[in-house]
């Protein structure tokens, strides 16, 4: 017979081929097989490597074509595709633009000397230069209650009212980036790239197909804190034009980044949700990038194992003895905390929803940790609280010892921490400072809140109650994000607290080594550890 699968172990080769596959995945999109035999018919050669004279030149209209209504704002003569340049040039801002409407690029690659309609050999692309989006509010000091408008922001307010209207508006994309293919490759027409054709132009020379220079527009480097907002005032903006050469691996790999990011905003994500995941793209280097994929599975993967015998663990729990019950209280204050400051700071709905599943598990554990029982009467509920006995009062009893000391550290550092943010810091209402001082509070001062279960646990002198599968889970993630914490430039505050729950993590192996499990010892099923262990059939009743 074949022996039972663990859920685990079926886990763990799902994801070792999920990662298998993104690499052979990952591996398709950056490598193109190349034409081998150059005579071969099929060989789609670069007109690059004609050395032809060709020149950049850039153009803003308001339609997205580049039939009329056109100015030129920039031209590079002599345009030479290995050298890298950033220049920056002020555009005269149409007045429908001005009025909520929107403005376009249209870049060109032609032969130097001549327009781009007199060159039938030009590529180009088009570049939308505005975007919608809802202005940041103004942030207020909360004493004085002077405001502080943010860069680039005008009052937008209701007709015969002085309500302010939160309505999408007209910014300016004050970046264009372009790149060009400058690497000579050769292409088969067998094997041509579905993601690169869109971009490709042939034309025929005798018998050769050529291939005109591969334009791109990087959308992915026009980021949200680069946006300037468009009023009717300001008649001319700066645009920042910036180009560099781009390798044809990098190319695909953009080409791909740039679609999925576009079909999210299609699914109703913000400007804002999709700026954070560019950055995860622009701001990183690519071998990084590689390396940040593995490291993310690895910690998705430890997620879910920690997550798994965390509610596996809490579900058996029939006692609370020697568990620090304001611990469990703690966190789930913390994770709800973090979870209100989230959506306050209208966080992407990938970081948004874990957390208020996280939220919703946390509520679920202090109701298992006080043995809380709900009884509706109507639409009145009713709770009540189940009896401790002998031993769980003597837990609650060190529990409440170890709060009474811990108090007398944390709160001077919390009330000193939201008085601080009240008079020096900024904030765009009374409940923004509110969540903002008690998230403040949760990640500089939550990792005291472990300190009354080691207390527990030194009382007791034993580490038994303790859910040791979702811990070591836990700090495998911790000690991944210690090695970013590193590796990325970071805070040191923000480093800090990257370290500060290893030391608790390390005590807890002390205390671990300290305590040894005593194998002979019933726990509160009544059964004892080589009992457990034993399968369920032939385990001994009392």
């Amino acid at each position: 017979m074949f022996q039972k699968t663990s859920f685990t172990t079926l886990i763990i080769g799902v994801f070792v081929v999920y990662v298998l596959h993104t690499c052979w995945v990952m591996y398709g999109i950056v490598y193109t097989k190349p034409c081998e035999n150059t005579k071969f018919e099929n060989c789609i050669k670069p007109y690059l490597a004609g050395k032809p004279r060709l020149q950049l030149s850039i153009y803003t209209a308001l339609r997205p074509n580049a039939d009329g209504g056109h100015t030129l704002i920039y031209k590079e003569e002599d345009f030479d595709v290995d050298s890298k340049f950033e220049r920056t040039v002020n555009v005269s801002i149409p007045k429908k633009t001005r009025n909520n409407g929107t403005l376009y690029a249209l870049a060109f690659v032609h032969q130097a000397g001549v327009t781009p309609w007199q060159d039938q050999k030009q590529v180009h692309l088009v570049a939308q230069l505005t975007t919608y989006m809802v202005p940041k509010p103004a942030e207020v000091s909360l004493i004085s209650g002077e405001e502080t408008p943010q860069p680039g922001q005008q009052k937008h307010r209701a007709e015969g009212g002085d309500t302010a209207v939160e309505r999408p508006v007209s910014h300016w994309r004050s970046r264009l980036t372009l790149n060009v293919v400058s690497e000579e490759f050769v292409f088969d027409k067998d094997f041509l790239p579905s993601d690169v054709h869109r971009f490709l132009r042939v034309f025929q020379n005798g018998k050769k197909m050529i291939y005109l220079p591969l334009l791109f527009v990087d959308e992915l480097s026009n980021r949200v804190k680069d946006l300037i907002e468009i009023n009717n005032t300001r008649t001319e903006l700066p645009l920042t034009i910036s180009y560099d050469t781009i390798s044809l691996g990098k190319l695909r790999f953009w080409i791909h980044m740039q679609d999925a990011v576009y079909s999210l905003q299609q699914f109703g994500f913000t400007e804002k949700d999709a700026d954070e995941i560019k950055g995860i793209f622009v701001d990183t280097n690519l071998y990084f990038l590689a390396l940040t994929f593995f490291v993310a599975a690895f910690h998705l993967l430890f997620d879910f194992l920690a997550f798994k015998n965390d509610i596996s663990f809490w579900k058996q729990k029939k006692s609370m003895m020697g568990m620090s019950s304001k611990a469990v209280l703690w966190r789930c204050f913390s994770t709800i905390v973090i979870f209100m400051y989230l959506f306050d700071e209208q966080t992407s709905l990938l970081v948004l929803i874990p957390a208020g599943i996280g939220s919703l598990i946390e509520v679920w554990k202090v109701k298992k940790a006080f043995k809380i029982q709900i009884f509706w009467k109507g639409v009145r509920p009713t709770f009540i609280f189940g009896k401790s006995d002998e031993s769980e009062k003597r837990t609650e009893a060190y529990d409440t010892l170890a709060m009474k000391y811990l108090s007398y550290v944390l709160y001077p550092l919390c009330i000193g921490g939201a008085v601080y943010a009240l008079v020096f810091l900024r904030y765009k209402s009374w409940y923004s400072w509110l969540i903002n001082s008690l998230v403040n509070g949760v990640y500089a001062f939550g990792f005291l809140f472990m300190l009354p279960q080691l207390f527990v646990n030194y009382k007791f002198k034993s580490v038994a109650h303790l859910p040791w599968k979702a811990f070591m889970y836990k700090a495998f993630n911790t000690f991944i994000d210690d090695v970013f914490a590193f590796v990325i430039t970071m805070p040191t505050s923000h480093r800090l607290a990257c370290f500060r729950d290893d030391v608790v993590f390390l005590v807890y192996l002390y205390q671990r080594w300290l305590y040894p499990v005593d194998k002979t010892r019933m726990n509160e099923y009544g059964l004892s550890y080589d009992e457990e262990e034993k399968p369920k059939g032939k385990a001994h009743r009392d």
